[in-house]
């Protein structure tokens, strides 16, 4: 019961990570990222929390994401690994852009922060119901 409460809450947290509204606000990304967050891109180039917190409240092309497959591990009483998989929605409704991701989120008195994020590119999968 406690593992589906945790992945409820780290997968509202990771969806609201994928929101245009969530990505453009500035002081919610400096909340939901911790300090010493690292990302190794689906490009393979790694980012930075400063890089992200300067790069994706400007950048223009904010696509719409599906995710899906949610599994949580809690690795202790405040650390946890959340995996998915996720795509880029085109605007006729089809997938594209696959990928594998994985998002290592800590708990500490201010709540549940992102520390590390990768995205690793995938074959195409089939679109299951969120």
């Amino acid at each position: 019961m406690e593992n589906l409460s945790l992945l409820a809450t780290l997968r509202e947290l990771e969806c609201e990570l994928h929101r245009p509204e969530c990505r453009r606000n500035l002081e919610r990304l400096a909340q939901l990222l911790a300090h010493d967050f690292k990302e190794f891109g689906r490009s393979g180039a790694t980012y930075t929390r400063d890089y992200e917190l300067m790069s994706l409240p400007s950048d223009p092309e904010l696509p719409q994401v599906h995710a899906q497959d949610f599994v949580v591990n809690k690795l202790s009483d405040s650390i946890a690994l959340l995996t998915y998989r996720d795509a880029h929605v085109n605007p006729s409704g089809e997938l594209f852009r696959h990928t594998n991701r994985s998002s290592i989120w800590r708990l500490d008195s201010s709540g549940w922060q992102m520390v590390f994020h990768q995205g690793t590119p995938t074959d195409p999968f089939d679109q299951s119901a969120i």
